[in-house]
């Protein structure tokens, strides 16, 4: 991820390749192509909304449109560490009417975008809006300008190979900084207007810097920024062994009882945990 000044300052902007991101999502949920681009739409976004952030503050978007993928969940921070998952990870549909994957009809359009901030204050900052297309671009940009009140675009995109992998995925923001003037904004919207959709230029092989270059021009952008985009979950064994001592002595002794043994799954990363009976005696002994 790239990011970026432009107009003399008046302008920020963030670019971001993350195909091998979301293809690692989509490896570890076996994701079908529907459901791997709201997931990889909703990634690439979130990424660049915890690009804003500072330090170890984190960012969690919850995307829940009534649609039959059922919940969008995505955990990003300041570091472009992400990861996510969908509840329905094999929804695919036929294309729609543009030739596109069809985004909206598996996220539905009923229900609420939300984004909760961790900025290590004792209260997390909350902010919810209304999914207004299903189709994601538009509704984190809907968010940005309603809840944030910051004049901004979001242009995600996901193309998916005939055999479930990512072909690209990627995405930009732009955001009109105070003081932006009209015939800047005027400017930038007409290219928004003339140029390709997100996923031909990402096909096409354009970097993020490519990317903002075609929506700003070269002449006025200034790259503050790079910074790796990487799928990271902090689940681990001693997380988990954590989880189960903490239930208890009672409760443990009913899982050696009844099953013999315990099996944990992370829904982030669709890592399992397995603990043995003699684990989870030793688990007990911890937790007297």
């Amino acid at each position: 991820m790239v990011k970026a000044l432009a107009y003399n300052k008046q302008v920020r902007a963030f670019a971001l390749k993350t195909t091998d991101t979301v293809g690692e999502a989509q490896r570890r949920h076996n994701t079908w192509p529907t459901a791997s681009a709201a997931l990889g739409r909703a990634m690439s976004a979130s990424v660049m909304m915890g690009a804003a952030l500072k330090g170890e503050d984190k960012l969690t978007i919850k995307i829940e449109g009534g649609g039959p993928i059922g919940l969008i969940l995505v955990d990003t921070n300041a570091k472009g560490e992400v990861r996510g998952y969908v509840t329905n990870p094999q929804t695919h549909f036929d294309l729609n009417d543009q030739g596109k994957l069809d985004v909206a009809r598996a996220v539905g359009t009923t229900g609420t975008l939300t984004v909760v901030k961790d900025i290590g204050m004792k209260e997390h900052f909350s902010g919810q809006v209304p999914i207004v297309s299903g189709e994601l671009g538009e509704d984190f940009t809907y968010y940005l300008v309603t809840s944030e009140q910051v004049p901004s675009s979001v242009g995600v995109g996901v193309l998916v190979n005939p055999d479930n992998t990512i072909l690209a995925a990627g995405g930009f923001m732009i955001q009109l900084l105070p003081g932006t003037d009209d015939e800047t904004i005027t400017k930038i919207e007409n290219r928004l207007g003339s140029i390709e959709p997100i996923s031909k230029l990402i096909q096409k092989g354009l970097s993020p810097e490519g990317i903002l270059e075609e929506i700003l021009g070269d002449d006025t952008l200034q790259i503050i920024e790079k910074m790796p985009i990487t799928f990271s979950c902090p689940c681990s064994r001693e997380r988990i062994s954590s989880a189960i001592i903490s239930l208890g002595n009672e409760e443990i002794q009913s899982m050696i009882e009844e099953d013999g043994q315990a099996q944990a799954q992370c829904h982030f990363c669709n890592e399992t945990y397995h603990f043995s009976k003699e684990e989870l005696i030793e688990l007990k002994e911890e937790s007297k």
